[in-house]
């Protein structure tokens, strides 16, 4: 299985595709297919019937997963894209690193 340095909740920006450049929070992570789903970034329109909660259907923007590749990790304390390297800490626990700054990653 793939070992993701993205995880739920961070903050990414889009480095390529369609969204190029647009940031936002993680939602999901899926390390086997690679992928990551960010709010607000690739919204497909899904048509949805008329249910009970919903009597008019209608069409529904759902987030699409794109590959984790295409987002880069934006630093919480430098606010800049970086990349991630890791290290151990004092208690041998694996922390992620900012390549720009140095600091540890939450």
């Amino acid at each position: 299985m793939a070992k993701l340095k993205i995880r739920r909740d961070d903050k990414v920006v889009v480095i390529a595709g369609k969204d190029k450049g647009r940031e936002g929070r993680v939602l999901r992570a899926y390390p086997e297919k690679e992928r990551v789903i960010v709010e607000r970034v690739a919204v497909a329109k899904k048509a949805q019937r008329p249910k009970q909660d919903n009597p008019q259907g209608g069409f529904a923007e759902i987030e699409q997963p794109i590959h984790v590749s295409n987002v880069m990790l934006v630093c919480p304390k430098c606010g800049k894209p970086t990349r991630v390297s890791q290290r151990r800490d004092d208690d041998g626990k694996r922390v992620r690193v900012c390549k720009k700054c140095g600091k540890d990653i939450g």
